[in-house]
């Protein structure tokens, strides 16, 4: 079970007192600086506005936050040598493109990295290293450059090893989001939140998708709206992504649970129904599928309304999170099961502002 974070100013006042509770359990990551430390760091103080708060080191990473170089939080994280060996590695030369036979060279089994660092951060060391570059190339690829200056500046080498990265990420090659002759009818763009970077996808009327960047149905989604609007999706910015990451950044820290961004729906008449019906669950309550089978009048429908339910695209704001099994217990979500029992647990204190 992950650790629920408490309210923002908890967290900071649990934090800097040291408290024992926190070790290991809490992570700070400061946006003025775009690091992140652990508790006991000699760095200074932040003020409370510039601390974004973290139960994983993987959440800091997938986030966009840089360890902390005084307080080492990827060394405390784990302490198995080889672990330890690694990072010195990659902190000495962050631009390089790690392979499986780079890890070998420095005298550590690949497959015994692996599951170390699954262990201990919840991604491979490849994958450690992978991240940041991926997203530097995407910003460049954003702000209009050429992918062979995306590609350098994420540090690839190779214009295939970039593709075939960013292919894994998103599921398309990074061509596919430039720019074309005609102007983008979609625009995808990242949103990081303290549950790690989401994908957005929208124009500049209503948000189509928004999806956790590691849902394994992301690149499918993608796939579909581009096909969709004839290949006229594009790296950019509108205004509804704006919206709603401001809408996110006030829910994730307990200020409001209301979203008011504009939503595109793409699905059967059924499957929309479906989606109404969730977002008129409060949160803080739960649901299971037969509840909302009957509330929209088809009882023997469940196990369409749970298809309907994993087709959401449209994470937190449509909240299929508030589905749960029959007997309570908590059932597959697209986002990951962590996140599932983090968003309920988050919602529970607006239930109780409202009681």
């Amino acid at each position: 079970m992950m650790f629920d974070l408490p309210d923002p100013q908890s967290c900071y006042d649990a934090f800097f007192a040291r408290a024992p509770e926190t070790s290991g359990r809490l992570w700070v990551g400061v946006t003025s600086t775009g690091i992140f430390c652990r508790p006991g760091c000699p760095a200074r103080q932040p003020k409370p506005e510039n601390c974004r708060w973290f139960d994983s080191v993987q959440g800091c990473l997938e986030a966009g936050f840089r360890p902390c170089k005084r307080c080492r939080p990827l060394e405390q994280n784990s302490p198995d040598p080889q672990v330890t060996r690694l990072l010195a590695a990659l902190e000495a030369d962050p631009a390089r493109r790690w392979s499986e036979g780079d890890v070998a060279a420095l005298g550590v089994d690949p497959s015994t990295a692996r599951r170390a660092f699954k262990r201990a951060f919840g991604m491979t060391f490849l994958d450690m290293a992978r991240m940041p570059r991926l997203q530097a190339g995407a910003q460049h690829l954003k702000q209009g450059a050429k992918v062979i200056d995306a590609q350098l500046e994420a540090g690839f080498d190779s214009g295939s090893g970039f593709r075939a990265a960013f292919a894994r990420l998103l599921g398309l090659s990074p061509e596919a989001l430039m720019p074309g002759r005609e102007p983008p009818l979609l625009q995808a763009d990242w949103i990081d939140t303290d549950l790690g970077p989401m994908i957005a996808v929208a124009n500049d009327h209503s948000l189509h998708l928004l999806e956790f960047a590691d849902r394994p149905a992301l690149p499918r989604e993608l796939a579909r709206l581009r096909s969709a609007v004839g290949n006229r999706l594009a790296f950019g910015r509108t205004a509804p992504m704006d919206q709603v990451a401001d809408e996110l950044s006030d829910y994730m820290t307990g200020r409001a649970a209301r979203f008011d961004t504009r939503l595109a729906l793409h699905g059967t008449p059924f499957t929309r129904q479906v989606w109404t019906e969730l977002q008129t669950i409060p949160p803080g309550d739960t649901r299971s599928y037969s509840d909302l089978a009957r509330q929209i009048g088809r009882p023997t429908a469940t196990r369409a309304v749970a298809r309907a339910n994993g087709a959401n695209q449209i994470a937190i704001l449509i909240p299929c999170h508030r589905v749960v099994g029959a007997d309570g217990s908590l059932t597959g979500y697209g986002g990951g099961l962590w996140r599932k029992e983090r968003l309920i647990a988050l919602e529970q204190g607006y239930a109780k502002a409202r009681a």
